[in-house]
């Protein structure tokens, strides 16, 4: 297929297209860095430079091609937010931005949309010991600050499920991991013990990011239209094991234990990391999308990370 892919110098826009050239498909990336965009077209990708949130310069950068499918990978995050106001540019990507990309996807005759949903979508509460499947309820109304980004979720999926003409699939990714600079700055941060774990925490589902670009690619084939999958490892854990992980495979001594009252003043951190317990089922995208995680657990991820530094 020739693919419009939005957020192609992102994280995880950076391993998906190499993946998708190796399944023998055609990518044309779009980026707000001129200077990634270079490093795209130096590796033979059609590239243009363009925020999606503007929609009449997208529609001017993509006048005159023609595609099949479109993938939403644009976001704003740099690293793991922490307030609430870390997510407000991203929130404005899942509602503005997805709407732009469907109009662009309409202008260059794509009927395939996948976008890129969150696992804490389906609420940041304690959601006790079972694993959630893409049947639970999704975005419910949010407490306080938190319904805007509750809405941008919400939005995104009714847009890309409800828009005609459009076979939208929502990938609803867990917490990724992997060898980016988010992931690299915690290590750091762990190092220097700086990072340390609430007691009691969450529950959290991780993700490596080439695993989730591996589950990208079987979704824009296989993933079946108005539908949902969890993209999640097999293995959720308490985010005290998640950051201790990182400690270990940054080579650090085990991190602080610190009381999760603490992290109250700053609510979005508190509700990450110790307010909600979130496990998720990922069977579904195992059974239609024929996709397994190279990596079952964030241990087994980061182990292979320490690995190669090594």
């Amino acid at each position: 297929m020739k693919v419009v892919l939005a957020g192609a110098t992102g994280a995880l826009g950076g391993e998906l297209v190499p993946r998708l050239l190796a399944a023998g498909h055609s990518v044309l990336g779009l980026t707000r860095s001129s200077r990634r965009a270079r490093l795209l077209e130096e590796a033979g990708v059609e590239t243009r430079v363009v925020d999606v949130m503007d929609e009449r310069k997208l529609l001017d950068a993509l006048r005159g091609h023609r595609a099949d499918a479109v993938i939403h990978q644009a976001t704003a995050i740099t690293g793991t937010p922490l307030r609430h106001r870390d997510l407000h540019a991203t929130d404005d990507l899942r509602e503005q931005g997805t709407a732009n990309l469907l109009r662009a996807a309409e202008l260059v005759g794509a009927h395939r949309f996948v976008t890129q949903s969150f696992f804490l979508g389906y609420g940041y509460l304690d959601h006790g010991e079972a694993k959630l499947t893409e049947e639970h309820p999704f975005a419910p109304t949010g407490r306080g600050a938190f319904e805007r980004h509750m809405r941008s979720m919400r939005t995104n999926e009714r847009l890309t499920f409800g828009t005609a003409g459009i076979e939208g699939v929502a990938l609803r990714y867990g917490l990724f991991y992997g060898p980016e600079a988010g992931t690299r700055k915690l290590m750091e941060l762990a190092s220097r013990r700086m990072l340390p774990v609430p007691r009691p925490s969450g529950v959290t589902s991780p993700i490596h990011i080439a695993d989730a670009a591996a589950a990208t690619v079987a979704a824009l084939e296989r993933g079946r239209a108005g539908q949902a999958y969890n993209v999640v490892d097999d293995t959720p854990l308490p985010f005290a094991e998640f950051v201790a992980a990182l400690a270990e495979a940054a080579g650090a001594p085990a991190p602080i234990a610190v009381p999760s009252l603490l992290l109250r003043p700053a609510p979005y951190m508190y509700a990450l990391m110790a307010g909600t317990r979130i496990r998720l089922s990922n069977d579904k995208a195992k059974r239609e999308l024929n996709w397994r995680p190279e990596y079952p657990s964030c241990r087994a991820g980061l182990r292979a990370m320490r690995e190669v530094r090594a």
